[in-house]
Parts: structure tokens; C-alpha cells; sequence
């Protein structure tokens, strides 16, 4: 059987060697994120699996990658295979794609090192704005020394094998240039066929997931994968049975305020809101929630000054889900983020709800708004933006490679809203910050942590502008009729053992006017997506029923729960049960620990996994259908 193969299939040096480099470059990367991870998140019982799932994806990305090599076997020319320059092309040709697989490799090291995952939708993004990543990158990480290290090893390993590179090859007669022509169509066929990076969740380990996976395939996959269809990819129920559930769990409001709402706390209506959405913010840095590193010393006065969520959580892992959920108020569909989709102006936002209502709606950007389709998202929903370009020279202190400091971006926000009052109108400011982003610099001598302070320097300094900005807002004209809610747009992690980990969720939120609400603490289970008609219910105005989420001033007569997501996975908890949704109409539930945050795999409960549905189905069908477009009028707005 061999001897009839290599008939048509020439014997190829090359081709082997190259199959050996992707191979084990993939193997040893592997290794060194198991290692990295550590035990205690990746116990010894999971490798196995994952290196052995691991090799299967291995295998099918190596088909890939010989597809253009076997083409190029099957159409050289007889007189380029037999010129001088073949064997020093070949050389050439092997060390170039020994440079750029080390290069992946060391990219994967440096995502898992921020993200826990393998390449996603994150690395597609970062690839499309490569302004603010590479520049990202120089500030970050010593990027000459790297490459230089890497050119290096790629030039000493191809010297190591040059003889063997350049030994001829045989010359392929015209039926073995027809089979290896024949195999390079066949490969990638075969390899797209099989690939299916959902069967990369083989365990109840979210780190051995991954780690099951190949980089190169899973970075393909992010680019076909941008946008999930809900009915197609998920569980879904029939359409009035779903919006029957949501009927069901909508808050009835009641005459007057009630122990279990939050009405209690709020002593006279706002005339202003600044909302301040802090990049990457988890609730475990601050004192409130028991760090004891002293890195919040604002957020904590304000916190015991004003009314704190305690268990609040974002709908996601990045900005722009934290962007949709705060602005559109709707719970996360799976695939990109509205914020970045087709079709997304024109739709119900809370700024778009306040400009009708004749306030001067803002977002405030401390980056270029460009990145993610910021700024054609709001601008197109309502609000005026202003990012970095639009910032005077002399109001920035300080920059990098994602935006002004934010004590710059607050005093930009200061001066927009100082612009407004002037104007006599009533203001809204969403304001976004971009500090405790890597490369975490900020300005010296602010902090007793020097920059870069990494991710605890960058929180206590964006402590620090925050609490610059209240002080000179404390001094406005303006202050006294001003509600300033404080919160994140995601945590600076969302990995753990298992797909949803739900403390990778629990972001902080604080309502903050010492005319407007009284101090307190509000420990009911809630989501980002409350906010915004929560807001519009402090201020007077109706509209709430667009939104999904539902005001805190009130009860949840349908109970307390939150949503959390990644790309895929659609997380519904309610009842301390964690119910998720994912692609191939997949569905399990976990019994969340309320301390430990442990998740433990239990049966599925029908109710709970109706409600989970009817959420991301409705929603996901809202948006798809114009349902979250803005009407001519909501409720006489």
C-alpha cells in the first residue's frame, strides 16, 4: 500500500519538516499554557484529554497550512527545481514560516496571558484596528527584542536543517503533480469538514477547553463566526410562548415604594446624570467588596456616601457589551455586540430617550471613538460624542496607546458639562475611561505605585481621577442636582473553570448625590442591563418598558436574576442556578455557590430554562426584527 501511495505522492523532506514544526510548536505551546494556567485551575486529570483533542485539531490545521506548499510542489517549474536558486528559496521559504509560527506562538502566550482563551473575536478586532493594538503592543512589551529573538531562533533552527532543506527533491511526474494538485484541493475540504471548534468543550473545565484547541483554527473560526443566528444555533420556543414569559417576569409597579425596591433611597429627582463606565473594573478591587490592598479609596467613600449594588454583574467580556448593555438596556445576543453590528442606529437608548426629552446627551470617550464603531454607535443613537481628537492639546497630561489619562478625560468630561448648564439644558454624560487598560502608564507622582503599576497601579489611579473629578464637580453649580453613577464596563477577567465563571461577572455600581440619594446598600441579585431604566425612572420620564432590564426602585416580582455571556454562551442566573445556552441548541445548568462562587453541574429546571430563552430569544429577535428601534414616540416622550 505505501509503495502504490509514493507512486503518485513524491518523497518531500520539506514538506515532513514543516509538518514537524507546526506540530510541535503546537504541542510545546500547549504545554506551556498548561503550565502557565498552574494545577490549581488545571488539574493533572484534564490534560490528557486536552492534548490528545488538542492533536486532532493539530492535525487539521496542518492540513491547512500544506495546502499551499503541495500547490506549490504541483505547479514549480522544471526549471526553477533545477536552478541554484531553489535550495537558498527553500531556506528562505522554511525560515519564514518557522518566524511566523514562533510569532503565533508567542501572540497566543501574551492573549492567554490577558484573555484565558484561545484567539476569538478579541484577536479579530485587534487585527481590523491596528492602530491602538500596536501601538498597544510597543508600549506593553519589548517588541524589537522579541522579534529579534525570534529571528534569530527561526534562522538557527533553519541552518540546523539546511542540508535536509536543501536536499533536491525528486522530480514529480505529471500523474504525481495531478495527486498532490488533488490533495491540496482535498485537505483544506477535509479540514473544514471536520474542524468544528465546538467540539472543543469536552470537560467541565473551561481551561482545559481551550487549551484543546489550535490557534490558527480558532482565529479562522472568529472570522466566520462573527454573528450567531439565535434560532439556528440555540433553543428557542415557540414566539408568543416566549414573550408570555417575559410578560410574566415584567416588574408591576407599585403605588409607592416597597423594603425590596430601592425608591426608599432616593430623597428628589435628578436634573443631571454623569454616568461613568470605568474600563475593566471587577468588584474584587475594591474595599467595599473586602480588598484590603487600599486600592479604592474613593470608590469606597463614595460607595459608603451614596447606594451600592452589591451583586450587580455585566452581560460580558468587553467594552462594547458593556457599551450595549448600559446604553440599550438589552440582554447580550449572541456573536459581536450590537455596538458593532450593521443596522444599529436609530434604536432605543437611553441617551436617544433623553435628547427627545431635551437633554444634552454625551458620550465621552477618553480613546478614539473609531475603535469598536463607538463613535458611529452613539452618534448614531442620540448622544454627541466626543473622543480624543476632540480633546484641547492643553487639557492632556498624559497618553498612551488607548487614550488620555483619564483625570484628562474627566476634565474634558467637566468642561462639557459645564458647557451644557451654561447652554440652560439639562445634561446626560456617559463616560467612558480607558487607564486601567494595558499597558497600564498613567502620569507619575499621582499614586504611590509607579507607572506602569500594571492592573492594581491602574485601578488606584483611575481611584484617583475619579475621586479628582467629584471634588471639582463638588465646586459646579451644577453639583447639587447631579447623580453620578459609577460602574464598569466588564471585569478584568472572565476566566475559570467552567464557561460562565459568575464571579468573572460581578462588576461594581454606584448611585452617588448627597441631594439626590440617601447612602445605603442594595444586595439584590441585578444586571448592567437595569440601569438604564432605572435611570430614566429617577428622572422622571417613562419609557422603561423598552428596555429589558427593569428598575431597581422597585420590586422584581418575577424574582432577582442577572445575565452574563461570552461570544457563545448565554448565562441566565436566577436562584443561586446558573442556566446556560449554547451553540448546537445545548443547554446545562450549575448550582452556584453564593460564597465560594463554585459551580456544580445539576439537572436542567424547566422554568428556569424557559426564562433563559425567552430573554436571549426575544432580544436577539427585537434586534433582528427593528423591535429595539426608536419609535416615533415612547409614552409621550
Amino acid at each position: 500500500m505505501t509503495q502504490r501511495i509514493t507512486r503518485f505522492l513524491p518523497r518531500s523532506g520539506f514538506l515532513l519538516l514543516i509538518a514537524a514544526l507546526v506540530l510541535g510548536l503546537a504541542l510545546l505551546t500547549r504545554l506551556a499554557l498548561a503550565l502557565a494556567t498552574g494545577l490549581q485551575s488545571l488539574p493533572l486529570a484534564y490534560w490528557p484529554g486536552a492534548f490528545l483533542r488538542g492533536l486532532w485539531f493539530d492535525l487539521l490545521t496542518l492540513m491547512v497550512v500544506l495546502t499551499p506548499l503541495l500547490l506549490l510542489r504541483a505547479l514549480c517549474p522544471e526549471r526553477l527545481r533545477n536552478s541554484r536558486l531553489y535550495g537558498p528559496l527553500r531556506l528562505l521559504l522554511y525560515f519564514s514560516a518557522t518566524f511566523l509560527l514562533l510569532f503565533g506562538a508567542v501572540a497566543e502566550w501574551t492573549f492567554w496571558d490577558e484573555f484565558q482563551t484561545r484567539f476569538n473575536f478579541i484577536a479579530v478586532d485587534y487585527l481590523i484596528y491596528t492602530q491602538e493594538v500596536i501601538a498597544n503592543i510597543f508600549e506593553s512589551y519589548p517588541v524589537g527584542l522579541i522579534v529579534s529573538g525570534l529571528a534569530l531562533l527561526a534562522a538557527a533552527l533553519t541552518w540546523a536543517l539546511r542540508r535536509p532543506l536543501t536536499r533536491p527533491a525528486t522530480t514529480p511526474s505529471t500523474r504525481q503533480r495531478l495527486a498532490l494538485f488533488a490533495t491540496a484541493l482535498l485537505l483544506p475540504f477535509i479540514a473544514f469538514r471536520l474542524g468544528n471548534i465546538d467540539h472543543m468543550q469536552h470537560a467541565d473545565n473551561m481551561f482545559a477547553n481551550e487549551l484543546a484547541g489550535n490557534g490558527l483554527m480558532t482565529f479562522a473560526a472568529a472570522f466566520r463566526r462573527n454573528e450567531l443566528a439565535y434560532d439556528r444555533f440555540y433553543r428557542t420556543l415557540p414566539e408568543s410562548e416566549a414573550a408570555a414569559v417575559l410578560r410574566q417576569l415584567e416588574v408591576r409597579l407599585p403605588e409607592s415604594g416597597s423594603a425590596d425596591g430601592a425608591s426608599n433611597f432616593l430623597l428628589r429627582r435628578p436634573k443631571n446624570v454623569v454616568l461613568i463606565s470605568v474600563e475593566s473594573l471587577s468588584a474584587k478591587y475594591l474595599g467595599t467588596f473586602g480588598n484590603d490592598e487600599g486600592l479604592t479609596p474613593e470608590l469606597d467613600r463614595l460607595a459608603a456616601d451614596g447606594l451600592l449594588l452589591g451583586r450587580l454583574y455585566a452581560t460580558g467580556t468587553r467594552t462594547v457589551r458593556g457599551l450595549e448593555a448600559l446604553s440599550l438596556g438589552t440582554p447580550p445576543i449572541p456573536g459581536q455586540a450590537i455596538v458593532r453590528r450593521p443596522g444599529n442606529d436609530k434604536l432605543t437608548t437611553l441617551g436617544g430617550l433623553l435628547a427627545r426629552a431635551g437633554f444634552e446627551s454625551q458620550f465621552i470617550y477618553g480613546g478614539y471613538g473609531y475603535f469598536d464603531n463607538m463613535n458611529a454607535y452613539f452618534a448614531g443613537n442620540g448622544y454627541r460624542v466626543v473622543d480624543r481628537k476632540d480633546f484641547p492639546a492643553t487639557s492632556v497630561v498624559f497618553e498612551n496607546a488607548w487614550g488620555v489619562a483619564d483625570e484628562s478625560l474627566f476634565a474634558n468630561a467637566l468642561a462639557e458639562a459645564d458647557r451644557a448648564h451654561a447652554g440652560g439644558k439639562p445634561f446626560f454624560s456617559h463616560v467612558m475611561t480607558t487607564s486601567n487598560h494595558r499597558p497600564f502608564t498613567y502620569p507619575d507622582q499621582r499614586i504611590d505605585i509607579p507607572s506602569p503599576g500594571k492592573r492594581r497601579g491602574a485601578v488606584k489611579y483611575t481611584d484617583f481621577a475619579i475621586g479628582q473629578f467629584i471634588e471639582a464637580a463638588r465646586r459646579k453649580p451644577w453639583f447639587a442636582d447631579t447623580l453620578f453613577v459609577v460602574t464598569a464596563d466588564h471585569c478584568s477577567s472572565a476566566a475559570g473553570k467552567t464557561r460562565l465563571p459568575v464571579e468573572g461577572y460581578h462588576i461594581p455600581a454606584i448611585f452617588y448625590g448627597p441631594q439626590i440619594i440617601r447612602p445605603g446598600r442594595d444586595d439584590r441579585l441585578l444586571s448592567q442591563i437595569d440601569i438604564p431604566p432605572t435611570l430614566l425612572e429617577m428622572l422622571g420620564l417613562p419609557g422603561q418598558e423598552k428596555f429589558f432590564g427593569q428598575s431597581i426602585l422597585h420590586p422584581m416580582p418575577g424574582g432577582e436574576r442577572t445575565l452574563i455571556s461570552n461570544y457563545q454562551e448565554l448565562g441566565y442566573l436566577k436562584r443561586d442556578v446558573l442556566t446556560v445556552l449554547g451553540p448546537r441548541r445545548r443547554a446545562e445548568a450549575f448550582r452556584i455557590d453564593a460564597e465560594s462562587g463554585e459551580a456544580t453541574p445539576v439537572a436542567l429546571n424547566g422554568e428556569l430554562l424557559a426564562e433563559a430563552i425567552a430573554y436571549y430569544q426575544q432580544a436577539s429577535h427585537a434586534f433582528r426584527d427593528g423591535g429595539l428601534k426608536l419609535p416615533s414616540a415612547v409614552g409621550g416622550v
